[in-house]
């Protein structure tokens, strides 16, 4: 047994020898015979492979490269100089007092002004995301079961929401709030509070226990929730249940769809560089009781089946001494806003049906749209975090097409040059799957998406975080890692936020994955039959 098995391996090695033995010729008959079966020339792709790194090397290092000759003949310069060099320079120095004293006093005025009126750094301490309750948990049997039975929908709408829960990428385990449940439903106004206050207060209560931040601490409060918009605001509702002082500056914001997230964390920015030394809590939410469309309008029906509950509350701080234990550091939030086109403004459109049923209705043209506002924000985004090589060839490529050949090909940044990770809102299927094919992503890299749409479902604003929980959860967060937010809502927007780890998070034991990470990731089927 022992010489079979030293026999089966001596010949991979006798093979290799004689591969590398055989010369060039036999790599170029190789590679001639990989493109005549129509294979790609493996050969071929690794020399372009290291002629691209060798460019970004290059490229990244060209200016200590051109500074090296400078900085040597600097020291050559100086070492030649004597003691009585440095008496003449020292007496030089005495007779200009005045001009040298100027001069510091100049350079220390800059420094001063220069520090003060820099942005200030705004810190994540760190954030919660909602975990639903097992009773809330709507399997698909149960949700066609019970869409059935609520007798608002004909035959025709029904076979249309089990062809979109097929192929959904949802799995059995995504929950809707308790008024939906009831048959029929019971979408009242109480339900929606109640929905609301069971969602929000659990995350706050658990952001300010893993804090140690107390409500009265809290400076800035920002709530958003696009479609339920009830008064007192849910914003007031927050103050009201926490007693939070009476001169918190809160803001509620409503009707700005799955990229609100990214829109409240931008106003905390803002008001983070004005109020000195405080905290901001910006929770994100999406109430679902009182959006559940009960008509049989195809466009309005997707939101039923997409839609779940969730939410997060995220601390922000830009106290220096937070710096020690925050999460991330804020480090760019880009905003693009597509309504001045008709098309954008109404692809994702809250109206009454022919029945004057109130749905919100998802457009044919909402994926070409996306597409046409994400082009517009990693434009504006491109030149902040991409390095010089990438910015350098999207240039010559833009110029070759301008002047040389217009059908050329445009070249698309290699983002991965950028970030670590990527949290791509988990809006659908459709939208992941477009995301990674246009920005040349792996399947890891849109690995957190994925699975947080198969777990949690879409969860509007707040998905964004479910995915940077799952990156956390399974270890992969280092010290100095980059983070890309991706975020689309309705108007149309696309809004991205950028962040820096600063330290490596260690796997948390609780959370909305700590008792289910081990799962994943999971194979998702293209279609499940129901």
């Amino acid at each position: 047994m022992g010489g079979g098995g030293e026999g089966g391996r001596m010949e991979p090695q006798e093979e290799r020898s004689e591969s590398r033995s055989a010369g060039p010729g036999v790599v170029q008959r190789q590679s001639e015979g990989s493109r005549r079966r129509g294979l790609p020339d493996f050969l071929l792709t690794v020399k372009l492979k290291y002629v691209k790194l060798g460019y970004q090397y290059l490229v990244q290092h060209l200016l200590v490269l051109l500074l090296l000759p400078l900085l040597a003949a600097v020291v050559l310069e100086v070492g030649r100089i004597g003691p009585e060099d440095l008496f003449v320079l020292w007496q030089t120095l005495e007779s200009n007092m005045v001009h040298v004293m100027l001069c510091s006093g100049l350079l220390i005025c800059l420094g001063t002004v220069y520090f003060l009126s820099r942005p200030r750094a705004v810190f994540m301490v760190d954030y919660s995301c909602y975990r639903p309750p097992d009773a809330c948990r709507v399997p698909f049997a149960t949700f066609m079961e019970h869409s059935r039975l609520f007798k608002y929908f004909d035959q025709k709408s029904l076979d249309f929401q089990m062809k979109i829960l097929e192929r959904s990428g949802l799995s059995e385990e995504t929950s809707l709030p308790p008024a939906l449940h009831y048959i029929p439903p019971s979408p009242t106004m109480g339900a929606s509070r109640d929905e609301a206050q069971l969602v929000i207060f659990t995350v706050i209560d658990d952001l300010l226990s893993k804090t140690g931040v107390k409500a009265k601490d809290i400076d800035i409060l920002i709530v958003n929730c696009s479609l339920f918009c009830p008064t007192p605001s849910l914003s007031a509702m927050v103050i009201n249940h926490y007693k939070m002082r009476g001169n918190i500056k809160s803001f509620n914001l409503s009707g700005m769809g799955c990229s609100a997230g990214v829109i409240s964390l931008d106003l905390a920015k803002d008001l983070l560089q004005v109020h000195r030394n405080s905290y901001a809590l910006v929770v994100s939410t999406e109430t679902i009781t009182p959006n559940w469309y009960c008509g049989n309008q195809r466009s309005m029906l997707l939101p039923n089946c997409l839609f779940r509950m969730g939410g997060a509350a995220i601390l922000l701080s830009n106290r220096s001494n937070e710096r020690t234990r925050a999460k991330y550091k804020l480090v760019h939030v880009v905003r693009t806003h597509k309504g001045a086109d008709d098309k954008a403004y109404r692809c994702v459109y809250q109206e009454e049906d022919s029945q004057g049923v109130v749905g919100t209705a998802l457009s044919k043209d909402l994926m070409a749209i996306a597409g046409e506002a994400l082009k517009a924000n990693i434009t504006t985004l491109g030149p902040l975090v991409l390095p010089i090589s990438e910015q350098l060839l999207f240039l010559f490529s833009l110029i070759g097409r301008k002047l040389i050949n217009p059908k050329w090909k445009s070249y698309i940044p290699d983002f991965k040059q950028a970030f670590e990770h990527f949290c791509i809102h988990a809006g659908g299927r459709a939208v992941i799957d477009e995301l990674e094919k246009n920005l040349q992503l792996s399947a890891e890299h849109v690995e957190a998406s994925r699975m947080s749409l198969y777990r949690f479902g879409n969860t509007s604003s707040s998905s964004l975080w479910y995915e940077l929980a799952y990156i956390e959860a399974k270890g992969r967060m280092r010290k100095g890692d980059r983070v890309w937010q991706i975020a689309f809502g309705s108007g149309f927007k696309c809004n991205s936020a950028v962040w820096k780890s600063l330290r490596t998070i260690k796997t948390p034991t609780v959370g909305p994955w700590s008792d289910c990470i081990l799962r994943y990731p999971v194979v998702i089927p293209e279609v499940v039959k129901l």
